[in-house]
């Protein structure tokens, strides 16, 4: 079976690497598709085959879906243009008779207020309409998203956010990529939508709590309102588009969006997920 891998230079299309052939897969049989096939040379050096992989054009996409069985779909980074962008995956999957796309989404996509959730929501109903034979991962935050922060807390002694006392059920993202290749490699995934997080959710209590033991100083979660943290982005230099998306993300947290978990992770992987210090401290 040949599986191709999207964005393999990426953080996670490494992992997810590493993972397949730690389950079993031959490196000869992965293809590494990327923007730039320069950074994967390590990739090459080990045996996997490394191929031109851009989102934004076409034809590169098309050249290295042909003769996979197997697709994963890393999002993209582009916000705004994702969608776009994995309908030409979607397409060449289509044209090429793929067996298995797996596509990582993001949690409760389809009924998610998050505002980064339309995107993926308009991606899994393109997948749904092709017809394809597919698998939905959707990966709550990793938690190495939270490792600048707890880097700054290191001076400042605080974690400040508008999240309330909402909650983050995170997973690392070796955990994450583990459980991708656990389904690229297994039969009896085809027509699932799984919803992948860490065994625990924390709030930012628990999140001051993990700087405080990594760091070995007093770390304090800082509970801000919207338009106080609006000020302090704003006092920072962050321009109103990013002062927006931030603090929408954080009323996406305070609302629930990410605080669910039941589990699916730690059973696709057959091992506790990897609990938020030891994720952070390794990212660190």
């Amino acid at each position: 079976m040949t599986t191709l891998v999207t964005g393999a230079t990426g953080q996670l299309g490494r992992l997810v690497i590493d993972r397949l052939i730690a389950r079993g897969a031959e490196p000869q049989s992965i293809v590494a598709g990327a923007r730039d096939t320069a950074k994967a040379s390590d990739l090459a050096a080990r045996g996997v085959r490394v191929v031109p992989l851009d989102y934004d054009d076409a034809a590169t996409v098309t050249a290295a879906v042909d003769g996979a069985d197997a697709v994963l779909l890393i999002s993209g980074s582009a916000v705004g243009r994702r969608a776009a962008q994995h309908q030409v995956v979607i397409d060449a999957a289509v044209a090429a008779g793929v067996e298995k796309l797996v596509y990582t989404s993001a949690p409760k996509a389809t009924t998610s207020d998050l505002v980064l959730a339309p995107e993926h929501k308009a991606t899994e109903e393109a997948i749904a309409a092709s017809g394809l034979p597919a698998v939905i991962l959707r990966n709550n935050w990793y938690t190495e998203n939270y490792a600048a922060e707890v880097a700054r807390a290191a001076d400042t002694g605080a974690i400040s956010a508008s999240v309330g006392e909402g909650r983050v059920a995170s997973a690392s993202r070796a955990d994450l990529a583990d459980g991708a290749a656990v389904v690229l490699l297994e039969d009896g995934h085809v027509g699932q939508v799984y919803e992948l997080g860490g065994d625990v959710a924390w709030n930012y209590h628990d999140l001051a709590a993990a700087a405080a033991e990594i760091t070995g100083r007093p770390v304090t979660y800082v509970a801000l309102s919207p338009e106080e943290h609006a000020a302090a982005l704003r006092a920072a230099g962050l321009d109103e588009g990013t002062i927006g998306f931030v603090t929408a993300l954080d009323a996406g947290i305070r609302g629930g969006a990410l605080a669910d978990t039941d589990g699916t992770l730690s059973r696709l992987i057959g091992r506790p997920t990897t609990p938020l210090v030891e994720g952070l401290r390794a990212a660190l």
